[in-house]
């Protein structure tokens, strides 16, 4: 961590031009404030002594015994200063023991860590000066031990202002003021990183925008703390936790059953509503007009008469209910509920009841209130708590009443303050009541992140709180489908808490148009040069002004390096902030390098959260970070929406109207602006748009333009990038992509500047030198989830995804990227809430089940979607891909409407694909999404089987079905998927036309003249070149036409060809035409042309492909084609899309006078026809199972340090049987132990190793079974129990299931069968442990849950020397290793 146990150390302080460096005594740059006075001053010489009696006449010289007297009267002034210096040591060393005298008298020790012990310090309380301009400075060392309020504090020169602070936290200090500006020399100190601040701390940041009587501070404006070359900013907080992760799932209401209200007027008689104990659930609902009718009693006495006892009844009086209310259904009120009131009921009196069937009185709840005159002056409220047997609490409230005229029942079944969060990290101890958190969206929308405030909670583990109100949204809290997608909760509140005093609403130049809120907050800015600056569990509210640049929560403004490298002994640090409300972004870093950013967390802001703005911002690291709900902004187009997008046109080039798609809409929460930064263990937990943005400036931009001339961003090897987690983000996960705009708008390009642009791909190299190896960027576990567009898009250089759970020719010649170990899941058992700006809902799922969707009902889902290339997806595993009748949902596929080309290198290898997959791949078909499907990329979609992984069948090729030239007779055709599966060699010709405008092209190879291919090229039509890039089965022949007159220039490129392959091509001409053919090898690094050769004639077909190696050309002038090879003569390197020598092209200028539309198929066909067939033959298909495919990691967890229990449950009930459901059985790990015979199934399984320690079945709860469940299962056990048929005596088994976790004992009278996960052992139950029970269609279904392994919470013994890999790549990231 940034901070050591040893000594303090300080930065070489590097002086601002022009300075002076006046510092007070005692004054160290970078250090805290000393506790030990300085040393005394140099005391000055006594006044002289007045001689007796005249003086003496001077003398120009001196005899020896006015010497000695001289001498005598020098000795007898030096005793005396040497008494006057040993009077103040001893006075002083008397005053420093009485301070600490009274000091340790009053309990208050002093320590030389806490900077408000400083004896230096002078007490001060300046009260509340609201006109008066502060300046604290040299010999001013202050300890502010009260509130004060100032126009503005300026401390400068040595000054020191440092907050008084309690050891018991009693403290309560706030500093209003318009700003405090912390100049060279001064310091502003709360607390240290040895000695936090415990009382706390409040500093208010006032004003207003457009506030003329309070100038703007040049450089800094209004309404801030800023820190100027020299200065000093320490503030420091009690320690925290700042955020979790849930460790148990929250559902909406905090009750599994959704809670249940009604309340209805005129709803005569009693009201009665039956609720599950064991689980909250309204069982029956009925109303019993027993005013009316007799009979409606009888039905109540019945009704009562057969419940059994535990259950939750509650009555409620709607109107009267006495005239026909028998007195046998009053005894079985009286009886079965323990009713008290019930007897003496009145006419139309409000009467309402809650109680427990069989409780007697002490379980009753009930009260009534007197009518009179159509009123009864308030409710009659009945209420009782209860527990469900998982130990969630829930309320049962029944009301009556008569208002205004009008009688009122209602009922009401929720747990309103009675929700806890179980949670990954003991925050006990720092989480306390009044404290404000967060809990993160776990679905598609961002919105559906929720504030609560933290209630006390005598009960709560070390790892529970307890909040109030109630959840309106689910929240995962467990893996699920082998995804870590538990919600994160993180802290909002701190002890030392800075925030912008704001207006109700939005006024002035505030970007009014688009916010209703006022969003000109406070801000805090640090400069270059700074001394010391470090803040800790800080709580920034309300901070950045949305209309200005440069004002931001916290900006660290072009400081350079502040690390080692920048003399910085003591790393520049943020760590453990809560920064949220916020109006313009969390966290920027511009032109500063090495900053370490951990443990903070910023919520709801406008515009990119944690921002890195120049593009020029290298080496700082992210550690434990969470951002969410992060918002569209203002400043730049790449923060903006739609509206804003197309509204704000202040810097484009006259009326030109930005386009959002391709210039805006990009805000996220993680914006790098440059590859070599590291980002660990963070988390985006909802943007607008994107959860991490890699973007890559071509040049600096903004303040630091021209400071370096060029980024190499593009090229630049990534840093770190490990274990991050994006969820629920409008576009994407994760984004490696795009560039920005780094020109002013003009006439040429009429965008606005730092605009969205398409000009950079990421490519890597060493030492960012194109010249030297590539060195490929790895993405290593990354967590993807319910992000509405793409867990991830990934375009450029060589890059490698691994261990994660969810154009035009390729910029670096030979790059490619690969995805390995990872998992797929297409639709998990995380169904979502339909609310909180989800917008669709639709069945879905291996469930078949209602859910929350990405788009609407008919979108297609695709795991893993090729595009571009060459892509590699390797030891990799899909599951939960099932098509609906509305809805494609496939493993792999296509970007949707591509127009530009698909790599025929793009493989596929080792994957598994569980038994949720309905479809491995997909190609497409006409309809909605889709369109027309036959756009020239849609037309080419195409990847390789390497292994038969996919397929079946090893070594072939997948594409689409009516693409006739990549097939042979051989091909395996898979309708389902709109595909065929071939065998043979396959490569791509890049054909570019010049000289014709909107041309399409068709293909047609020999041996399937009646099935063309239809290109239309990418260049929008008109333009007057062309590009076409289509796939070819290498060994064949094909003719080219067009749709209009022949092109001038026709150039095709070899792309992907090996040494020796082949196609033989004929291009469609007038018979008049003259050629000039020519071959060249283009290296496009250096974009020179080499071994150009002109290509000869030979007088047929046959004698060209006689000499196939020869460079000539045959035009067959009756059929207008122009015949000659295509062949590569070198070989390639790696990935290399081109030849070691580079890329091979043949060139075809035509000269014509013929402006005839040149499609010479007619005469082509059939003269040129050849049979279809297979150059290579197809292989047998593969029907053993494949061996190492899928990922090795069955769950992709946050926590990768921590192992995880793979356990499937699933029961049989009798009626499911009989349905012809056969299957029974637990599954661990993926190994699966079955039962047939009816009766209970338990396995055990080692809490700490996960080793299965006990498998065993019975037929019935006999003496057997019971000693079992007393003794036979070892402590530190994971129990996992399903049943087969309807067991006997399965409500006997309810009791022992409290020893393994449960809040109580179940009622299981009327069940039929159940799946438990229970745990024996410790202290208090994990919070996973679960009982499921049903019966008839009710009964549990198969149910899979993954367990943490080896906890200390279950009494593991902790591993000896564990390293995690977080922390190592920490250490190494900010140079401690």
């Amino acid at each position: 961590m940034p901070t050591s146990d040893g000594p303090s150390r300080f930065p070489v302080f590097v002086a601002p031009p022009h300075s002076h460096h006046q510092r007070c005594p005692g004054y160290v740059p970078g250090r805290v404030a000393p506790v030990r006075s300085p040393p005394p001053a140099k005391a000055p010489p006594p006044p002289p002594i007045k001689p007796h009696g005249p003086p003496a006449a001077r003398q120009a010289t001196f005899n020896v015994s006015e010497e000695n007297q001289r001498r005598e009267r020098a000795q007898r002034l030096q005793q005396r200063k040497n008494t006057l210096i040993c009077c103040g040591v001893s006075l002083g060393a008397f005053f420093f023991t009485l301070i600490l005298v009274l000091s340790l008298r009053s309990g208050h020790v002093l320590d030389e860590n806490c900077p408000d012990h400083n004896p230096s310090l002078s007490s001060w309380s300046p009260g509340h000066q609201p006109e008066k301009a502060v300046v604290v400075r040299r010999g001013n060392l202050f300890r502010l031990d009260s509130s004060a309020t100032f126009l503005s504090l300026t401390i400068q020169s040595g000054g020191q202002v440092v907050f008084a602070d309690a050891t018991d936290g009693s403290k309560n200090i706030t500093v209003r003021t318009h700003h405090i500006l912390i100049e060279e020399g001064g310091a502003l100190h709360i607390g240290s990183p040895k000695c936090r601040y415990r009382s706390r701390a409040t500093i208010i940041l006032i004003g207003r925008s457009d506030d003329t009587s309070m100038p703007e501070v040049p450089g800094l404006g209004r309404k801030f703390i800023g820190v100027k070359a020299g200065g000093t900013l320490e503030l420091h907080g009690a320690e925290r936790v700042s955020w979790s992760l849930l460790t148990r799932s929250v559902p909406a209401s905090g009750l599994s059953t959704g809670g249940y209200a009604f309340q209805r007027n005129f709803s005569r008689g009693i009201n009665l509503r039956v609720v599950d104990q064991d689980t909250a659930a309204v069982l029956f609902t009925e109303r019993y007009d027993t005013h009316d009718s007799p009979n409606d009693s009888r039905r109540l006495t019945q009704l009562l008469r057969s419940l059994p006892a535990g259950r939750i009844v509650t009555l409620a009086v709607g109107d009267s209910a006495v005239k026909s209310l028998l007195d046998e259904t009053k005894k079985a009120i009286e009886e079965k509920l323990g009713s008290s009131f019930v007897y003496d009921l009145k006419y139309r009196q409000a009467w309402a009841l809650v109680s427990v069937v069989g409780g007697g009185n002490t379980s009753c709840s009930e009260d009534v209130r007197e009518h009179e005159n159509h009123d009864t002056g308030g409710r009659a409220v009945a209420r009782r708590n209860f527990t469900t047997v998982d130990g969630v609490g829930f309320t049962v409230t029944a009301y009556s009443e008569w208002k205004n005229g009008f009688p009122i029942s209602g009922f009401q079944v929720d747990a309103v303050d009675q929700v806890v969060l179980n949670l990954q990290d003991e925050v006990q101890e720092t989480w306390r009541p009044g404290d404000n958190i967060v809990v993160a969206s776990t679905d598609y929308s961002m919105h559906q992140a929720e504030e609560f405030t933290l209630l006390p909670c005598p009960h709560c583990t070390s790892r529970q709180v307890r909040i109030q109100g109630r959840p309106q949204y689910n929240h995962v809290g467990e893996i699920i489908d082998g995804v870590d997608m538990r919600a994160e909760v993180a802290l909002l509140s701190r002890n030392i808490l800075i925030y912008g005093e704001m207006e109700n609403s939005c006024y002035g130049n505030n970007m009014c148009q688009f916010y209703s809120h006022d969003t000109f907050g406070g801000h805090i800015q640090i400069l270059g040069n700074f001394s010391s600056v470090h803040l800790s569990h800080v709580e920034l509210k309300n901070m950045g002004q949305q209309r200005e640049k440069s004002r931001y929560p916290l900006h660290f403004h072009m400081c350079g390096d502040v690390d080692q490298r920048g003399g910085y002994l003591e790393p520049t640090y943020v760590d453990g902030l809560a920064i949220h409300h916020s109006f313009s972004r969390c966290l920027t870093i511009h032109a500063t390098n090495g900053l370490l950013v951990k443990n903070t967390v910023g919520y709801d802001t406008l515009g990119h959260c944690f921002f890195l703005e120049d593009g020029i911002e290298q080496r700082n690291t992210f550690y434990h970070n969470l951002g969410l709900l992060t918002r569209p902004g203002t400043l730049l187009p790449t923060d903006r929406n739609e509206t804003m997008c197309t509204s704000i046109k202040d810097k484009v080039y006259k009326n030109y109207t930005p386009s959002p798609s391709t210039e805006c809409k990009a805000v996220s929460t993680f914006w790098i602006a440059n590859p070599n930064n590291n980002l660990i263990s963070n988390a985006a937990a909802g943007s607008q748009d994107a959860g991490i943005w890699f973007v890559f400036h071509s040049s600096s931009t903004g303040d630091s333009h021209g400071l370096v001339p060029e980024t190499k961003a593009e090229l630049t090897p990534l840093g770190i990038f490990y274990n991050n987690r994006v969820h629920s983000n409008f576009k994407a996960g994760l984004f490696i992509d795009k560039g920005v705009k780094t020109t002013n708008a003009s006439a040429a390009d009429p965008r606005e500047y730092l605009c969205l642009d398409n000009n950079a791909r990421f490519r890597p190299h060493q030492d960012a030198d194109p010249s030297r190896p590539r060195v490929a960027a790895v993405i290593d576990t990354l967590v993807s989830f319910k992000n509405n567009d793409l867990g991830a898009w990934i375009r450029g250089g060589d890059i490698v995804i691994q261990n994660s759970g969810d154009g035009s020719y390729p910029k670096d010649e030979g790059s490619s990227q690969e995805v390995t170990q990872s998992l797929f899941v297409g639709e998990s058992q995380n169904r979502g809430t339909n609310a909180g700006q989800n917008k669709y809902w639709g069945v879905g799922g291996t469930d078949a089940k209602m859910r929350t969707l990405p788009r609407n009902r008919t979108f297609p889902i695709r795991g893993f979607q090729i595009y571009d290339g060459p892509v590699r997806l390797t030891q990799s595993t899909f599951r939960g891909f099932v098509p609906t009748p509305e809805r494609y949902t496939s493993a792999v596929g296509f970007n949707l409407k591509n127009t530009w080309q698909l790599n025929p290198r793009n493989n596929l290898s080792q994957l598994s694909f569980h038994s949720t997959v309905g479809l491995q791949a997909f190609f497409g078909r006409p309809g909605q999404w889709f369109e027309e499907n036959d756009l020239d990329g849609d037309k080419n979609s195409i990847f390789h089987d390497v292994d038969g992984s996919v397929t079946g069948y090893r070594d072939t090729y997948v594409g689409r079905a009516d693409n006739y030239l990549i097939q042979h007779p051989g091909c395996v055709r898979l309708p389902q998927w709109s595909g065929v599966t071939c065998s043979g060699r396959y490569s791509q010709v890049y054909i570019q036309t010049q000289g014709a405008s909107s041309l399409s092209l068709s293909i047609s190879r020999d041996e399937y003249p009646d099935a063309p291919l239809l290109l239309r090229g990418i260049n929008s039509q008109g333009a007057p070149s062309q590009q076409y890039q289509p796939v070819l089965m290498m060994s064949k022949s094909y003719t080219l036409h067009w749709s209009g007159p022949a092109p001038r220039e026709v150039v095709l490129s070899l792309i992907n060809f090996d040494k020796d392959d082949w196609v033989l091509v004929g291009l469609c001409y007038p018979s008049d035409t003259a050629f000039q053919i020519m071959a060249d090898i283009n290296d496009r690094q250096s974009n020179s042309f080499d071994d150009i050769v002109d290509y000869g004639t030979v007088s047929s077909l046959a004698l060209l492909q006689k000499n196939p190696t020869n460079r000539k050309y045959f035009f067959d002038q009756s059929a207008g084609l122009l015949w000659f090879y295509l062949r590569a003569r070198h070989g390639r390197d790696g990935h290399s899309y081109c030849s070691v020598k580079g890329c091979e092209r043949v060139k075809v200028m035509a000269t014509t006078s013929s402006r005839e539309t040149c499609n010479c198929t007619g005469k082509a066909y059939p003269k040129y026809s050849k049979t279809p067939s297979a150059v290579l033959p197809m292989p047998a298909l593969n029907t053993q199972p494949c061996k190492g495919c899928g990922a090795q990691q069955l769950v992709f967890s946050s926590e990768p340090w921590t192992s995880y229990l793979q356990t499937q449950v699933k029961s049989l009930s009798s009626k499911q049987e009989q349905g012809g459901d056969n299957a029974s059985f637990i599954t661990v790990n993926e190994v699966t132990m079955s039962f047939s015979q009816p009766g209970f199934f338990l396995v055990s399984v080692d809490a700490c190793t996960g080793k299965v320690t006990k498998k065993t079945s019975f037929s019935k709860m006999d003496a057997k079974m019971e000693q079992h469940l007393k003794t036979g299962i070892p402590k530190r056990s994971i129990v996992l129990l399903a049943t087969r048929g309807q067991p006997a005596d399965l409500p006997a088994l309810a009791p022992y299931l409290v020893s393994f976790g449960l809040a109580k004992a179940a009622d299981l009278h009327s069940k039929e069968s159940l799946a438990l996960w229970g745990f024996l052992g410790g202290p208090s139950p994990p919070p996973w442990v679960s009982l499921q029970a049903g019966e008839g269609d009710d009964a549990p279904g198969p149910q899979e849950r993954y367990l943490p392994l080896g906890l200390e919470l279950y009494g593991c013994s902790p591993p000896a020397a564990q390293t995690r890999n977080d922390l190592e790549l920490l250490k190494k990231a900010t140079g401690q290793q």
